[in-house]
């Protein structure tokens, strides 16, 4: 491929940053929106964070669970990272609701417990909070289509298995979305004026606080005063300037129409993406990001012209992701316009990866974010995007410790 179809120009990404932030306050003012704004009922304590939960970590292709023990603030995970399994097995045929669950049971089995404790579940799929802190199924994603589960609570049926078949029981259950957990995790330090909590792995999504009166879809009382968590469900937006590859992409996917950042962005999509570009040529069944950044980092063993391509989706899907951070950041500054500090908790092996031969995903993303805010006179207003180990854990736990 002579031409770079991947390329954006400023005034294209700049155009993506406003169409982001017109969507968000779409989903801010309806229900049912491109970029439905959910959200989370969960206030979640800033200080004095004190006591033990359990986490599960419900992710598109892992699943772990640990014990977090704040003490002063300061959370102890026992084991250190947490137990983790493959759950990939969720996308099987026929997977039902019940394995998941059986799935889920055994590696929480492999904690040692001896008290009653609160249960955090981050769970990374799309889901409506309820004001009891569980939440409602809306829709699987990332490959996972477990029947008779949407439109229904996620944590009270869980809660229900585990109090029969695991000993000592678990008092109660609040569900966040991955996003939200990260958001949360960032909470851990207070000198910033704004949060926000990215997830670019499988899937991506982003998550902020909003104030509640900002929240127009909202019955306004004094249970949702303040600041709100709000989960957008972003992966679903649908950025102007996508190419003819994005579309035989969305074309080929199990939920056409659907996920349309995501699938120009994300990990389970982008060598998607690339294998569109060449229906020729001989990839690997899953050639999913790792693989795709293999290819950057040591081009010399692959085709010259999949390296060069491989390049330009990356670099696409970081500009794509700084693109929606720079939106959210206006809608963000457009409430509160003395915002000047955000601190944004980044997740995901993509976000995260490394390509030997150029810029790194965190780079582009860095450098392309900073030029959106100061075309749009932003200039004052820094965004430090920071890696947090078991952010995730972390968040989950002081959901389930708070209101």
């Amino acid at each position: 491929m002579e031409n770079n179809i991947f390329s954006l120009s400023h005034e294209q990404l700049k155009k993506i940053a406003e169409t982001l932030q017109k969507r968000v306050e779409e989903g801010l003012s309806l229900d049912n929106q491109e970029v439905q704004c959910i959200p989370t009922f969960i206030k979640p304590k800033t200080t004095n964070v004190d006591g033990q939960a359990f986490v599960l970590d419900l992710g598109g292709t892992n699943y772990r669970v640990a014990s977090v023990d704040f003490k002063d603030g300061t959370p102890t995970i026992r084991p250190e990272n947490g137990f983790k399994k493959d759950l990939s097995v969720m996308k099987s045929a026929g997977f039902t609701e019940e394995q998941l669950y059986e799935e889920q049971a055994n590696l929480i089995k492999e904690i040692k417990r001896d008290k009653e404790m609160p249960i955090g579940y981050c769970f990374s799929y799309p889901a409506a909070s309820l004001t009891d802190g569980d939440a409602e199924l809306l829709r699987w994603t990332k490959g996972v289509n477990i029947p008779n589960m949407a439109g229904k609570p996620i944590g009270k049926p869980l809660l229900k298995y585990l109090n029969k078949v695991t000993s000592p029981q678990f008092s109660s259950v609040k569900v966040i979305n991955d996003t939200v957990a990260s958001l949360f995790a960032g909470l851990t330090r207070s000198d910033y004026d704004a949060y926000i909590g990215l997830i670019v792995g499988t899937g991506t999504n982003m998550a902020t606080f909003i104030p509640a009166e900002n929240i127009i879809k909202l019955e306004q009382s004094e249970s949702v005063a303040g600041l709100l968590p709000v989960n957008l469900e972003s992966g679903n937006f649908k950025p102007p300037f996508l190419t003819h590859v994005d579309n035989i992409v969305d074309a080929l996917s199990d939920k056409m129409g659907t996920q349309r950042f995501e699938k120009a962005v994300s990990g389970m999509y982008i060598g998607e993406l690339l294998k569109a570009v060449f229906p020729s040529d001989d990839f690997e069944k899953d050639f999913d990001a790792q693989k795709l950044t293999t290819m950057m980092s040591y081009p010399d063993v692959y085709k010259e012209e999949h390296v060069q391509v491989a390049r330009w989706i990356y670099e696409r899907s970081a500009k794509l992701v700084a693109a929606s951070l720079a939106g959210l950041a206006v809608v963000l500054l457009s409430h509160t316009p003395s915002i000047k500090r955000i601190r944004l908790i980044a997740e995901g092996s993509l976000f995260w990866s490394e390509d030997r031969k150029g810029l790194n995903y965190k780079a582009i993303v860095a450098i392309t974010l900073r030029e959106i805010l100061d075309s749009f006179n932003y200039r004052s207003v820094s965004v430090d995007i920071d890696k947090m180990d078991n952010a995730n854990l972390i968040g989950s736990a002081i959901a389930a410790l708070s209101e």
